[in-house]
């Protein structure tokens, strides 16, 4: 599927999926070859954002606000043509169609992992000593239906395989 893209935004690419999922670490090796094809690029993570900001609200309506003040972060640096790679568990569709008004050059990464792997390998230790408001735990996902780009890691392939996958599914989509 081939996207319309604004020479005077940056890139948008949201990468999201279940905590665990390996969005963080895919959009990290993702960054450099982003940056050498396409220019000026940042990336950050849901996570890292929480960390600067110090925020520690994770109910449903707080997760919400933090998304659209992501949402409006990643606008800004969008509308002076840098790109944004956003790892963000994201699972939330209100916030998404937001997304998709506010921001312009924007593709979709859907990193799809069965919950059951992810808490079997103990990769987050929130889905197994009973925290509260936890996506895929008490919090239901709400997987996007149409993303640009699905890629399941089923964290058998190497990350650096999933990263090649996903960059050439980006160069298709804009090119």
């Amino acid at each position: 599927m081939l996207k319309k893209i604004k020479k005077n935004k940056g890139l948008f690419i949201r990468v999201s999926g279940l905590p665990g999922s390996g969005k963080t670490e895919i959009s990290r090796k993702l960054l450099p070859k982003i940056k050498n094809l396409y220019g000026p690029t940042i990336m950050w993570s849901g996570d890292d954002l929480r960390r600067i900001f110090r925020n520690r609200k994770y109910n449903i309506k707080e997760r919400y606000l933090f998304g659209i003040s992501n949402v409006k972060l990643a606008a800004f640096f969008n509308n002076q043509k840098i790109n944004v790679i956003f790892a963000t568990v994201g699972l939330n569709e209100k916030i998404r169609q937001f997304t998709k008004k506010k921001i312009k050059n924007y593709i979709e990464v859907l990193i799809y992992t069965n919950i059951t792997k992810i808490k079997k390998l103990k990769i987050r230790k929130f889905y197994t000593n009973g925290s509260m408001n936890v996506w895929g735990n008490d919090i239901k996902p709400e997987f996007p239906k149409n993303p640009d780009i699905k890629i399941k890691n089923d964290f058998k392939k190497d990350i650096n395989s999933l990263v090649e996958i996903i960059l050439k599914k980006i160069n298709k989509i804009i090119k």
